[in-house]
């Protein structure tokens, strides 16, 4: 199953994606249901609440249903209580910037004030001249998850989305213990359009590990690479941190980057993920003369 968020007649709603694209917003169909998915997380996405929502969505007509041309994707939601970033978790990423392979999963967590969806602007602040953004593939925590081993860790996850996590590269080369300031400005972590539960993931994929993320930058290929490559791959990063804190429904772990890529004012980023979704951003800076 697929699950969005889209903004209609100035409200965001959580909806259904159908096989045929089209959308069906949950309280046209399930008004009993939290309208948001950051509701319906914690409620619990179980198996009998994704079969009653595909089951309703693909049932309903007429007004009930949605084109996509018709809307706006938001952000899934907007107030996780943690998002989880992880640096250098590709191999070939750490090579990029000349940095050691890290023996233990690199990670920093990113306030909720960062958040944007798709075809938001990211805005460059004018704290730092040399930006990045990266796209990665996230996590999405679907129940209360503590102290659990790594054959168990993806049952705790109720699905994946693409990400665009952004760096203020410069600040973080002066210092990296500035790697939480670098991380952490308005517009710097776009998540969406859409959440991929997992049972349709390993439907499409014989192994989350067979997941290919890519970079791109105005319409080309930065760098791509497969899940597998990682250095902690996805069970591994929800046993670590679920160890270190409890992990709670609409948590989000943002696993890493196969490459950054410079951005600049009028670019645009994209994450791709085949068979999971594409991600766009503009970029702008204010006063930049567009």
């Amino acid at each position: 199953m697929r699950l969005c968020t889209i903004l209609h007649d100035g409200r965001e709603f959580g909806a259904v994606v159908r096989p045929d694209g089209r959308l069906v917003a949950i309280t046209h169909v399930a008004p009993e249901l939290p309208a948001e998915l950051q509701g319906l997380l914690e409620l619990g996405l179980t198996d009998e609440v994704r079969q009653r929502l595909v089951r309703l969505a693909n049932d309903a007509t007429g007004d009930d249903v949605l084109q996509r041309s018709a809307v706006s994707f938001a952000p899934l939601y907007r107030h996780p209580r943690k998002i989880w970033g992880i640096g250098l978790n590709y191999r070939a990423h750490a090579d990029d910037l000349g940095a050691p392979y890290p023996t233990e999963p690199a990670s920093f967590m990113k306030g909720d004030h960062t958040i944007i969806g798709p075809d938001e602007d990211i805005v460059l602040p004018p704290q730092s001249e040399r930006v990045t953004a990266e796209a990665e593939l996230g996590l999405i925590i679907g129940r209360h998850c503590r102290n659990v081993g790594e054959d168990d860790a993806l049952s705790y996850v109720a699905g994946v989305c693409p990400v665009l996590d952004q760096t203020a590269e410069d600040i973080l080369g002066r210092n990296p213990r500035f790697l939480t300031r670098s991380k952490n400005f308005p517009t710097f972590f776009s998540f969406g359009p859409e959440l991929v539960t997992m049972d349709e993931v390993l439907e499409r994929f014989a192994s989350i590990d067979d997941i290919v993320v890519s970079t791109e930058h105005n319409g080309a290929l930065h760098r791509q690479n497969v899940v597998s490559d990682m250095t902690f791959r996805p069970a591994q990063l929800v046993s670590f941190h679920s160890q270190v804190m409890p992990l709670y429904p609409g948590d989000i772990i943002s696993t890493g980057t196969p490459g950054a890529v410079v951005i600049e004012d009028g670019d645009r980023a994209t994450c791709r993920i085949d068979g999971i979704g594409t991600l766009h951003n503009p970029v702008v800076r204010p006063g930049g003369g567009r």
